[in-house]
């Protein structure tokens, strides 16, 4: 699996999945568990992960539609 999206804001990573959903691109939600337990204070990032097969298409879905990876480049 291949991260392609970090943010600590839960409404971006509702519309990347969203926007990703209907170009046919399943993906995860990893840390949603542990920003729960934080508060909803934003310290730590939620990650958007997909299967390494549909990373490139996935990485061109959310820069067509101005979505930040976040990622160290």
């Amino acid at each position: 699996m291949k991260e392609i999206l970090r943010t600590t804001d839960p409404t971006q990573i509702a519309f990347a999945t969203a926007m990703l959903k209907g170009e046919g691109i399943e993906s995860f939600v990893m840390d949603q568990n542990m920003s729960i337990l934080e508060g909803g204070i934003g310290l730590f990032p939620r990650r958007l992960m997909v299967i390494d097969r549909d990373a490139f298409l996935a990485a061109a879905v959310l820069r067509d539609n101005d979505i930040e990876s976040g990622l160290p480049k």
